[in-house]
């Protein structure tokens, strides 16, 4: 018996010494003194004209609500600036890639209704890219895959949803796979055609980015900096490539909130995920602030474009509405912020905002390790349990 208690301690410290890297990084992650809820919703931007309908309402609907501050919710909108212009590129043969931008006279309505949420303060727009694709990978593509040739020759303003998903990835040349790396020398031609791009439509420089399908890379990060990008939406993860099945690979790493890229960029992470067109609700939505607030960190959304257009889109609206509704009455000291200042409350570690106090960051810390893969069933295992629980209720 006395054995056993004495080796209880030494299995408590092997499980610690092994996940010591993550718990570490786990309480130097800030931790919020309130709630904080922002919809991000992604693919916004140059294509179909229907979306400017689907703005019009998003803009409407979040009017309607307001925190405690009496700010209204905010939509962080991933922006694509350019769609393939496809009656151009079949008037040259298809020898060569050319695109509509998001200020032709062609895209007015959506671009309309973008800058009048702007204006109202509903609307936040991020870099998404100026495709949500690399353009040469796509033509390459065009010319053995059916389903590439025929998006390329079907409607003027086409959807990127509707391509195969490896080639929706912007920072890899995925025509072939595994897809290929892009040169330094292409992703800083790009970085900075993109974000001249978004200073000229929006007037502002692009600080936050949010890589389409979450591949990107070091270089990335670097031309992205060089260029006024601040901070990176991440999954908590990230990938380099599409593997030879298509899937997102390499990499992989572990990505908290406030953690620094290249060039000090700085991570924000959204792993919530609110489809109402996949059959999520309210109530989900409502989870995933619950279970984030539980670990103050706040809660980004993400959901896309498709969800808003077409026949799902009332029942969107209306799921949308739902949640801010419900999330208001359970959340008193709810706060709606951008993304933008969620970074930057975090970057400057904003007393207002993010907590000092050993009391409310050790509880902060307990909630988020019980997140760690595997962590909570080796400290039940191991007893490490229950005195976490005592530290537990002794932080409250």
């Amino acid at each position: 018996m006395w054995a056993l208690l004495w080796l209880l301690p030494l299995a408590w410290a092997l499980v610690l010494a092994g996940y010591a890297k993550r718990l570490i990084a786990l309480w130097r992650e800030p931790a919020w003194r309130c709630p904080v809820l922002v919809i991000e919703s992604d693919d916004w931007g140059a294509g179909v004209l229907p979306q400017a309908a689907a703005l019009d309402a998003l803009r409407a609907l979040l009017g309607r609500h307001r925190d405690h501050t009496g700010r209204c919710p905010v939509m962080a909108l991933g922006i694509v600036l350019a769609i393939a212009d496809t009656g151009a590129i079949r008037a040259a043969a298809g020898r060569e890639y050319l695109y509509i931008a998001l200020d032709d006279a062609r895209l007015t309505p959506v671009l309309a209704a973008l800058r009048a949420g702007i204006t109202e303060g509903v609307f936040a727009p991020q870099l998404h890219g100026m495709e949500h694709y690399w353009p040469a990978a796509v033509m390459a593509a065009a010319q053995t895959d059916k389903r590439v040739a025929a998006w390329l020759a079907g409607d003027a303003l086409p959807r990127t949803e509707d391509l195969p998903a490896p080639l929706q990835s912007r920072w890899t040349a995925a025509a072939v796979l595994p897809s290929l790396p892009l040169s330094i020398p292409e992703i800083n031609a790009a970085a900075a055609d993109e974000t001249a791009a978004f200073q000229r439509i929006f007037g502002i420089t692009a600080q936050v980015a949010v890589p389409p399908t979450f591949v990107w890379s070091d270089a990335v990060e670097r031309a992205w900096a060089a260029h006024g990008v601040r901070c990176i939406v991440t999954p908590g993860t990230r990938h380099e490539y599409r593997d030879a099945q298509g899937r997102p690979a390499g990499d992989g790493r572990n990505i908290l909130n406030g953690e620094r890229g290249q060039d000090d960029v700085l991570y924000v992470v959204r792993d919530q995920y609110f489809e109402p067109a996949l059959g999520h609700r309210a109530e989900q939505g409502l989870a995933a602030l619950a279970q984030q607030t539980a670990c103050a960190r706040p809660t980004l959304l993400e959901t896309h474009r498709f969800n808003f257009l077409g026949e799902s889109a009332d029942a969107a609206l209306h799921e949308v509405d739902r949640l801010l509704g419900k999330a208001c009455a359970a959340y008193p000291a709810l706060r709606f912020l951008p993304t933008q200042e969620i970074a930057a409350a975090m970057a400057r570690r904003d007393a207002e905002l993010i907590e000092t106090g050993l009391h409310p960051r050790l509880r902060a810390w307990l909630a988020r390790i019980h997140t760690v893969p595997r962590f909570a069933k080796l400290a039940r295992l191991t007893g490490l349990a229950l005195p976490l629980w005592l530290l537990t209720k002794w932080t409250a």
